[in-house]
This record gives C-alpha cells, structure tokens and sequence, in this order.
C-alpha cells in the first residue's frame, strides 16, 4: 500500500479542516504512504487512489453541504476501497464525543455511512475564530455561548492518523 495515493478529501469552511487534513497527510507521509490531500469540490475522480480519508468541519451537528454531497456522489467508490471518516466540530475541552453526548457523525448522513462501511470515525475538536464569523453566526455563537479559540487536540489528531497509517500498511 505504500506506493499506491491515498486521498484525504476535506470539507472546509474557514480552513481548520483543511489543516487536520494536511497534519493527516505528514502522518501518513512519516510513515512511508503517499497521501494526496484535496478539497472535495476540486475531486472529479477516486481512480487512482487505493484508499480514503474524507472529513468534514460540522455546524449544528451537520457536515459542509459539499462534503456530504462527495459522500453522497462517490459512495460506491468509497465503499469499494478501505474508507476512514473524520469530523471537526466542537470547541472546549474534553473528549469530543462525550461533550456532544456520543455523536460521532451526523444522522442524516448515517444511513449513507452504513452504505460505505467505513474503517473508522473519528471527532476533533474544531476552531471557533469569531473574526471570521458572519454576523449571523456570531450571534448564534453568543446565544449558544459556543466557546471561541482553537480547540483542535493535535495528539489525538496524530494518534488516530498513525493508526489509519498502520491499517493501510497491514
């Protein structure tokens, strides 16, 4: 597997994802494979890649309309080679997926996951950078009292890469 691309197709809407995607690809990289990252709007094809890594930044339990759409379009092709998901979302401390009550993925989205039957699914934390927001969002920021700053936990991000590095090396 070494000499065969692997993709990591990212969903990004101010470039946090895209960055957990890149930390992705040097893990992978560290470990001999050839990881290709790309947005998932510039993807017209999964030929030539033996495997996939696709994740998405989530906004009110939701993945980016873009990145479902790519899990929606390439479904078959997802489900024909190994396949590993990760989200990027809430901010704060402590494990993600105790702090959303178990939410690992979006619900609208499971019935296609069950579909591709991916590896893993994995939940960062994501970046709340209020300079970037809209004022739309900003105030459902402060209503919802979301904490702002950059939560991202780059060991956990590092461990669960090597662990899909070790996977696609077996």
């Amino acid at each position: 597997m070494a000499d065969k691309k692997i993709l990591i197709a990212y969903a990004s809407k101010y470039g946090s994802t895209a960055q957990i995607a890149e930390n992705i690809a040097l893990r992978l990289k560290k470990a001999g494979l050839t990881p290709v990252v790309k947005d998932v709007k510039e993807i017209n094809s999964l030929a030539g890649y033996s495997a996939v890594i696709a994740g998405s930044a989530v906004y009110a339990g939701s993945w980016l309309k873009e990145g479902a759409d790519f899990l929606g379009k390439y479904r078959q092709d997802l489900k024909a080679r190994p396949t590993w998901f990760f989200s990027a979302g809430p901010t704060g401390k402590g494990d993600p997926v105790e702090q959303m009550k178990g939410w690992r993925f979006p619900d609208s989205l499971m019935p296609l996951a069950d579909k591709i039957q991916p590896r893993d699914i994995a939940y960062f934390h994501g970046v709340l950078d209020m300079s970037k927001l809209r004022l739309a969002e900003k105030l459902i920021v402060y209503a919802l009292k979301t904490p702002a700053g950059d939560f991202r936990d780059w060991e956990m991000i590092n461990r669960w890469a090597d662990q899909v590095a070790l996977a696609l090396l077996k």
